[in-house]
């Protein structure tokens, strides 16, 4: 069978993220998505042929990862609005992280419905960006983190299904993967990559943790800026990638590492998140899945968010955004939060920050020598760069 000719990359996006929100005083009350959709429509870089709505997944099409134990805990909470403390204690759910809210089951199966369909839009290549993604917190039969399911674990399930043979995935937001370590942590086709803030909640992923040969994790500082980020991706993600030669990358996109962001103490500009993605497109895999994740600042992730999908189309980001575009973004509120009572002008006005250059910490240079030195010496367990 002859595989059709790559297309441009696809946005798979859904209206339930528009106005749903997990309570008045959750981090996630803030949109997102729907920004992300509304600016890139309003800069015109998201025509119709280019959007596929997200499908909800059914409940067996969870069970490949999650047990059914705990999605039919999920629907029932939804159901009754409401959760015994057995099944709080038991499943996670009902929390002040994961609370009850009316689309707590169909929020998060939408999520999962649009990363199982991207493993087989995959399947003959090409590029996907599902901003809804990224909920790397969930564990089979237990909710944390704001994540009731874990989307990137079941896109990469889908994906194996679906053809590819070796998946590199890379995570940026500023809090650990520790569901998706869960899920591969020791597998030979698999390469996990998360750069996320040192001693900060799920407090995993430490340096010295390899998960069994195919984790890179490096917990980086308070104050973590550009010129930090870049020198991790020269000197480690884009040569591990580059070695490992995945079929298929999985880059989670977290929003909450910038400047800007009230769950993290990270300093980057949205200009790292970009040129982290540049990086890992020049290397031509043939398959690549754009997940969102974390972002509480309801301009700085839809800002950078939409470069993300300006990247992937490869559009020149403007100095000045479209009058449609700045509508969008003077539109949206963040009121019970000190910085959105005075955003700064070039909050409504523009998408790319400026730059935010620092020093080299110590402890980013030694993170970069041990984890190097650790591939360098095989420590990295041979087999995932194998066939």
């Amino acid at each position: 069978m002859t595989a059709p000719p790559r297309s441009r990359p696809l946005f798979l996006g859904s209206e339930i993220y528009r106005g749903s929100s997990y309570g008045e005083w959750h981090p996630l009350r803030v949109p997102r998505v729907s920004t992300v959709m509304d600016l890139s429509r309003a800069m015109g870089w998201l025509p119709p042929e280019q959007y596929r709505n997200s499908p909800r997944a059914k409940p067996a099409a969870l069970h490949v990862w999650h047990t059914p134990d705990y999605i039919d805990a999920l629907q029932t909470a939804e159901a009754e609005q409401a959760v015994s403390d057995a099944v709080r204690n038991r499943h996670g759910l009902g929390t002040v992280s994961n609370p009850i809210y009316p689309e707590m089951f169909r929020r998060p199966a939408t999520a999962a419905g649009a990363s199982l369909l991207a493993g087989e839009m995959l399947r003959h290549g090409g590029v996907i960006y599902h901003p809804g993604g990224g909920t790397h917190h969930g564990f089979p039969d237990r909710a944390g983190g704001f994540c009731y399911l874990n989307d990137p674990v079941l896109a990469m399930l889908s994906l194996r299904r679906n053809g590819a043979r070796r998946i590199a995935y890379i995570d940026i937001d500023a809090h650990h993967c520790d569901g998706v370590e869960h899920a591969f942590a020791g597998g030979a086709d698999t390469l996990l990559i998360s750069v996320h803030e040192d001693k900060r909640w799920p407090f995993t992923g430490k340096l010295a943790d390899d998960g069994g040969g195919n984790c890179l994790n490096f917990p980086v500082p308070r104050g973590f800026n550009d010129s930090e980020m870049a020198l991790i991706r020269d000197r480690l993600i884009l040569p591990a990638v580059t070695r490992f030669a995945p079929d298929a990358i999985v880059l989670q996109c977290g929003a909450d590492a910038v400047t800007e962001d009230p769950l993290s103490r990270l300093t980057l500009s949205n200009n790292a998140h970009w040129a982290v993605l540049q990086g890992l497109m020049a290397l031509g895999a043939e398959r690549l899945l754009v997940l969102g994740g974390g972002g509480y600042n309801p301009w700085s992730v839809g800002r950078l968010w939409t470069g993300i999908w300006a990247t992937l189309n490869g559009h020149d980001i403007p100095e000045r955004i479209t009058p449609d575009a700045e509508s969008v973004l003077r539109t949206l509120r963040w009121d019970k939060a000190q910085a959105g009572r005075n955003p700064p002008e070039h909050w409504f006005t523009t998408l790319q920050d400026e730059p935010r250059p620092g020093p080299i910490s110590d402890q980013v240079r030694l993170g970069l020598e041990t984890l190097t030195a650790r591939i360098d010496q095989q420590i990295i367990s041979d087999r995932i760069y194998q066939d």
